[in-house]
């Protein structure tokens, strides 16, 4: 992959948000070679999405809440862990997965509105997944740091409340 790719790669995952005429001057190409290279590293799937970074707790109604699960697992034969992975990724709740090393085998992420609810997917989603041996859940208490951006206190009088 050419320098400017990766340069543009940087640059675009700490700012999703940059334009291309200021992307074009920051990585000394014009607008058209940028918009290429954007499309190529789109098409191929090195680019898969572009985010915001929201501090949700600031917005009335909408806080929710965050589990870290645990799972260990039996992997299959000839595919390893990934057919039981994409068994849980294809979950609406589930935000992020990974495959570890040490006492567990796959990390996953789960958004839900209530403890409760998270507890029904475990006992009645993750938990019946053939393959899945246990699992070990974490509720996520604060947030003080995600994806480099760092959450800061004393801020919390700046809240935007949603009409329901």
């Amino acid at each position: 992959m050419e320098s400017k790719a990766i340069d543009i790669l940087h640059i675009i995952e700490e700012n999703g948000r940059v334009s291309i005429p200021a992307l074009a001057k920051m990585v000394d190409a014009s607008e058209e070679e940028v918009k290429g290279l954007l499309k190529k590293l789109e098409d191929d799937h090195i680019i898969l999405s572009y985010s915001a970074v929201i501090d949700w707790s600031k917005v009335d109604q909408n806080e929710g809440v965050t589990a870290m699960i645990d799972v260990k697992v039996t992997p299959q034969r000839g595919v390893g862990f990934d057919q039981v992975a994409e068994r849980i990724y294809r979950f609406q709740e589930v935000k992020a997965l990974y495959l570890m090393s040490g006492a567990y085998d796959l990390s996953v992420v789960i958004e839900g509105k209530t403890m409760s609810e998270i507890a029904r997917f475990v006992s009645e989603k993750l938990s019946t997944v053939d393959s899945v041996l246990s699992t070990t859940t974490h509720f996520q208490l604060k947030k003080y740091k995600h994806d480099g951006v760092v959450f800061r206190e004393g801020e919390e009088d700046r809240r935007i409340v949603v009409a329901p």
